[in-house]
């Protein structure tokens, strides 16, 4: 037999640049379903034009009618663009650990509803007040508008202050102890999941409804689950803040009495890290409206004396 030499193959071409998500450990996920961000181009040392993609029906960031995109869709790619900027444009190693202090946005409802395909959209993202210590940011400032096609959908910000891990091991402590959330739970039991009926917070599911009645018509306790797959995609050692923008817009709900409140603004300020072991008592209250059109309340999260977040919803 006589073995003939096969012919030289050619190289293969390279293949063309598709899409594709960003990294999900540059905006600390889990999933690469809860990934919403998919490319960065930076116009100037502090600003940037990012883009993404928003999927049809998503589990947890939806309308009751499944027919909208959930406003707190924008709050979270506005968190994931603030840590994904700060891990690939403004040297922020991995591993870093982030305290949000304030997260904003207003929506344009109209613009939120589903089409017959994912929403692609653009950002505009601006980093200010950009703090360095030595060659590293230590914290920044980052205000976005969020576009649909040439149209502005949402607008927002938050300032961020970046932390390296030694620094943040001993700012934790123990509670470090407590980085997933069912061992803290086993550490301190908490209540059974007696939560407030979906209807009445905007909700369609009961392992979506983060809030539990007590005997103030005003008052719940902050009680999510703790294997919601959105909600807590990955371990941590405190309560994290989108859980936190959720418990204010379910007691915004609540506090109106129609149950179908959809917030077109939410202005938030974190005061220190929510805790897994100890109680969280979420508070409402009215307050004056921003704006000519709409319902303005005042959410406030409370661990012992301490103030956990204030949030400002209108809807």
């Amino acid at each position: 037999m006589t073995l003939v030499p096969s012919p030289p193959q050619a190289l293969a071409a390279p293949l063309p640049r598709l899409t594709t998500t960003v990294p999900k450990e540059y905006v600390h996920r889990a999933s690469l379903a809860e990934v919403f961000l998919t490319g960065c181009t930076k116009q100037s040392e502090t600003r940037f034009e990012l883009t993404g993609q928003w999927p049809r029906a998503h589990t947890f960031f939806q309308s009751t009618d499944g027919k909208a995109h959930d406003p707190l869709l924008a709050a979270e790619t506005f968190r994931q663009a603030g840590l994904f900027l700060a891990h690939s444009e403004l040297g922020v190693p991995l591993g870093h650990h982030f305290v949000m202090w304030d997260l904003t946005f207003s929506a344009q409802s109209r613009h939120l509803r589903v089409g017959p395909a994912p929403t692609d959209i653009e950002l505009t993202a601006v980093c200010t007040d950009v703090q360095r210590r030595g060659n590293r940011t230590s914290g920044f400032r980052m205000e976005l508008s969020l576009r649909r096609g040439s149209t502005v959908v949402a607008m927002g910000g938050g300032r961020f202050t970046c932390v390296p891990p030694a620094v943040y091991r001993r700012m934790r402590g123990s509670r470090l102890d407590h980085s997933c959330p069912r061992r803290a739970s086993a550490a301190r039991p908490r209540p059974e999941r007696d939560v407030l009926p979906p209807s009445t917070v905007g909700r369609l599911r009961t392992s979506d409804v983060v809030l539990s009645p007590t005997s103030r018509p005003d008052q719940w306790l902050l009680n999510p689950d703790l294997d919601h797959p959105v909600l807590f995609d990955h371990s941590g050692d405190h309560l994290p803040g989108m859980v936190l923008l959720e418990a204010a817009r379910q007691a915004a709900c609540r506090h109106t009495g129609t149950g179908t409140m959809t917030p077109s603004a939410m202005s938030t300020e974190f005061h220190r890290y929510a805790e897994l072991d100890e109680p969280c008592w979420i508070e409402a209250a009215p307050a004056p409206p921003r704006g000519r059109t709409g319902t303005t309340v005042q959410v406030t999260g409370r661990q012992g004396p301490h103030r956990v977040f204030t949030s400002t919803v209108t809807g």
